[in-house]
């Protein structure tokens, strides 16, 4: 990988002091981008912000929770002002479910806390680098969400704010598209402290019980390769290299590269409503259980 494909460019990742947004973020900055890591742990940020350095890298820190619009802003103006420049916006900032979690306990408050560290996140920060991004014709930005929105593992709110990071990223490069600038989406799959340790090993082995993972995703989600083996998909997406890569949702997981295809609805049946009534609920039970 050459390491000047992002020389010069100014980058802010959210959620950068660990996991898949330290891994990101060390990425970035030995491809040339100067880094503003984000992050709520002010320790973490400023070991993060330290290590990048002695490796040669340029990195400065923004503490808060970026789904705060000052703490959004904040990060924006912190590249400009250290960087000249803001060209990469990487949203790697989110928090667990519960332990348990379900639509038959969850709180509205902890509801309300998953989407907005999620799509509060996201839409924050991408209403902030917009506002900069757009005027001068170009950018990135590249969200994180999760195969979760799917409802395969569970809870409310996580799935909920993912699938919700999802529809707003799509809407955020259409809209954009026009001015020159990207949004795509990331669902990552790799062992960080939110993925380890007996009380994740015992969700998911729950989760297998209940039949909501089969044997492979039980077992895949049990066996995570590093952050670093993601990374690679978020610099890509935030170089040059993807300039015709937007409104698009890539997994990324070990070895496992994929994207799903936008979804279309399959015709289940169709007659001309000016010739025609209503589809009778009868007619709707046949096409939709049976599809004849």
């Amino acid at each position: 990988m050459s390491e000047d494909l992002l020389a010069g460019r100014g980058a802010v990742v959210s959620g950068g002091s660990r996991g898949i947004g330290r891994a990101v973020a060390e990425l970035l900055c030995s491809l040339g981008a100067g880094v503003v890591v984000n992050g709520r742990d002010a320790a973490a940020v400023d070991e993060t912000v330290a290590a990048l350095r002695s490796s040669g890298g340029r990195a400065t820190a923004v503490v808060g929770a970026v789904d705060d619009e000052r703490i959004a802003g904040a990060v924006v103006d912190q590249c400009i002002g250290a960087f000249g420049r803001l060209d990469v916006l990487v949203n790697c900032a989110g928090v667990a479910e519960p332990p348990g979690s379900s639509i038959l306990n969850i709180s509205p408050a902890q509801f309300d806390h998953l989407i907005g560290a999620h799509l509060g996140t996201a839409f924050h920060t991408c209403r902030a680098a917009a506002r900069v991004m757009a005027p001068q014709g170009r950018g990135s930005i590249v969200n994180t969400s999760s195969v979760a929105f799917l409802g395969d593992y569970g809870g409310t709110g996580y799935p909920a704010g993912k699938g919700a990071v999802n529809a707003l990223t799509m809407a955020v490069a259409a809209e954009l598209k026009a001015y020159g600038v990207r949004a795509n989406v990331v669902c990552p799959g790799a062992r960080t402290r939110l993925s380890t340790g007996a009380e994740y090993e015992q969700h998911i082995a729950d989760l297998h019980r209940r039949g909501l993972l089969d044997e492979v995703k039980m077992r895949a989600s049990l066996d995570s390769a590093p952050a670093e083996f993601v990374a690679p998909l978020y610099a890509y997406l935030a170089s040059d290299l993807a300039r015709e890569v937007t409104g698009q949702i890539f997994v990324a997981a070990g070895g496992f590269v994929g994207r799903f295809d936008r979804p279309t609805p399959r015709v289940l049946g169709y007659r001309d409503h000016h010739e025609a009534g209503p589809w009778s609920i009868p007619d709707l039970h046949e096409m939709i259980v049976t599809g004849s």
